[in-house]
């Protein structure tokens, strides 16, 4: 399901990008897989995705659109780059930590601890520039950088030109694009997380393709705090700022516009 903090956080950031790069958007259902899923579903969420893509503006004359799956390079790719990829760099990585504790070793899958490789496989796979990113995760663009930078220093320089690579280098080791602060949304039952996809609770985030009943219905239930007015910089007050940031990015007015009318 694309939620509203991928619409604001990431697409709606693409449609601005495909005029300024030749830019590659993908429906990555091989990483929807790491956690249980159902077949079914999965198959017809790839084609709202991509639908939604298309929907929110892209457009297949200016970039590609493609379903990851469909482009076995990107697995094969991934299996390579595992060979030079140390287990403790996996390790260390946050997410992985934070939903392994949630769920218990029994319950987590290998695939959770190397998805990270496979996303370095989708960004080297294009010799990329620049990978849009979310300040969520710029710790897996920097674990892609490391496995460019190790690939090139164990395989490349006199090596690879040996072989007729040029530059010394097999990949480009790419760099951040962050978007606009302030477009990062949190989920509506808890503002200190970010609005997820694989949050158990629906009611946890705005789907896009939720009818505008039951998206009045989530913003009425919504978890709020005790606190008399409204704050937009309270750090004690994480749900009351995520409201009047959601608000404040739709409606385009300035913080302080949506705290005086609000």
């Amino acid at each position: 399901m694309v939620h509203l903090g991928n619409y604001l956080g990431a697409i709606k950031n693409w449609v601005a990008l495909q005029d300024l790069y030749e830019t590659f958007f993908f429906i990555v259902d091989l990483h929807a897989i790491t956690l249980p899923y159902d077949a079914p579903e999965l198959s017809k969420a790839t084609r709202s995705t991509a639908a939604i893509y298309l929907a929110c503006g892209i457009d297949s004359s200016k970039a590609s659109i493609f379903v990851q799956s469909h482009v076995r390079a990107h697995v094969e790719m991934m299996w390579l780059l595992s060979f030079s990829t140390p287990i403790g760099w996996l390790n260390r990585m946050i997410q992985f930590k934070e939903k392994s504790r949630k769920a218990g070793d029994e319950n987590v899958g290998v695939a959770l601890l190397t998805y990270p490789v496979l996303m370095a496989s989708d960004i080297l796979l294009y010799q990329s520039d620049l990978v849009p990113v979310g300040e969520d995760q710029t710790q897996h663009l920097e674990l892609t950088r490391e496995i460019a930078e190790r690939v090139n220093n164990l395989y490349g320089r006199r090596k690879w030109k040996k072989l007729g690579g040029r530059g010394g280098s097999l990949f480009k080791v790419p760099e951040a694009l962050i978007p606009p602060a302030g477009a990062r949304v949190m989920s509506l039952t808890d503002g200190l997380s970010k609005m997820s996809k694989s949050a158990p609770s629906d009611q946890s985030r705005i789907n896009l393709l939720d009818p505008k009943d039951v998206i009045v219905n989530k913003i009425k239930r919504c978890k709020t705090d005790s606190f008399p007015g409204l704050e937009s910089d309270n750090p004690e007050r994480p749900e009351c700022r995520n409201l009047l940031s959601i608000y404040q990015i739709i409606t385009g007015k300035t913080k302080e516009e949506v705290v005086s009318e609000c």
